[in-house]
Formats: C-alpha cells, structure tokens, sequence
C-alpha cells in the first residue's frame, strides 16, 4: 500500500522490453536507502517489484498487462519518474490510500496557472470519470491529489507550487499522457451499487 506522498524523482537508466518480458532500471536514491529484494516500489503510481538494485539504481520486472493498462510503455532513457516506497507501518499517512494498481490513463488537455496554484483538466474514459466525486481523492502518476471538478469528459486538480517541484507534473503539457488510479473505497461502492439491479439508491441497496 502507498499514499501518493512522492519520496523522489528517478530516472530510466536502461530498458529492456521482449515480447514476453521486459525489465527497467531506474536511478534513484532516497528509496534505495533501506531497499531489499521483493520490495515494493511505486513508479509513476505503478506498483513493481524490486528484482535486483545497487548503490544506485533498482530494476523492476514490467508485465505486458502493466504496459497495456499504464504509460510505462512511453518511458525511454532518461525519462523523470515519480517514485515511492511502499508504506511503512509506523509511516504517517500524508495522502490517501493508493493500491498501486492503475485503472486507466487519461490524458492532460489543459493547463492553467491561478496565482501560485496550477489547474491541470484531464480527459479520461467514462469507466474511470464514473468512480470520480469532486472533492474526493484520485492518484495521478502515483500523486495523490484532490479532484477539483468533475465534467462528464475530463476532471480538473489544482496543484501548489511544492507539489509541482517536487513531482514530474511540471514536465507534463497538454497531451501528455498521466497514470491514473480512482480512490479504492470508492471502486468498492460503485461497484457494489452497480450489481444492485433494480435498486434505487445505497440506502435500498443496504436495507431494501
């Protein structure tokens, strides 16, 4: 488990991507710190294993089905990387919690700046905007932010100026593409209120 509280910014030294498998090694520091085999390592909000590392770097084993549900496919040498340890059990819980398991990507159509702040508006799949409320949680490229508004083709985050320095975010543009993971709790009732055929609303669901 992960909160969207990002530790560093890593970047891609080398990638190895075979029909059947691929590995990546990332460059980092703060997060090698007490690293040990079979740890968890969130990477742009994906959670990966750690396979091997050394003083410097950390590589992962990436499935096909993490490349067909995430941007890792996008990433290159030399590519910046938001990085994060799983969480430790006696760790503050800064964000919200993120599973490391991305539902979808969407894709940045806007930025603007309001005073200090940044507005990013991100068009994503209906599947995904369907499990978004405004003022609840969404992890974006493993960040956890707050969802601003909701529209029925994009949502919209206001990020702070740490936020920005501190994360990949202030490489994005228009078009780029972002990972994207909905809040669990939400996945939950939704899912479980979309199975409730013929019932109206949660309150039948639950004594109906």
């Amino acid at each position: 488990m992960f909160t969207g509280i990002i530790e560093e910014i890593g970047k891609i030294k080398s990638v190895n991507r075979g029909s059947a498998n691929s590995q990546m090694v990332i460059g980092a520091d703060k997060v090698l710190s007490d690293v040990q085999l079979g740890d968890s390592i969130a990477v742009n909000g994906v959670c990966l294993t750690v396979v091997s590392f050394n003083e410097k770097s950390f590589t992962v084993d990436v499935m096909n089905e993490t490349y067909s549900r995430s941007s890792l496919g996008d990433l290159r040498v030399g590519s910046l990387v938001n990085l994060e340890r799983a969480m430790p059990s006696n760790g503050r819980f800064g964000g919200h919690i993120v599973s490391g398991h991305i539902d979808g990507t969407g894709r940045i159509k806007a930025t603007r700046c309001d005073g200090n702040a940044v507005w990013y508006e991100i068009t994503a799949d209906s599947n995904i905007l369907n499990g978004i409320v405004e003022k609840g949680s969404i992890a974006i490229d493993g960040i956890s932010l707050t969802v601003a508004l909701v529209t029925t083709s994009s949502f919209s985050v206001s990020i702070i100026p740490h936020t920005l320095e501190r994360t990949i975010l202030k490489e994005k543009r228009a078009g780029s593409v972002v990972n994207l993971e909905n809040d669990i709790i939400g996945k939950y009732v939704y899912s479980f209120l979309s199975k409730s055929e013929g019932k109206k609303d949660f309150w039948e669901v639950m004594y109906g």
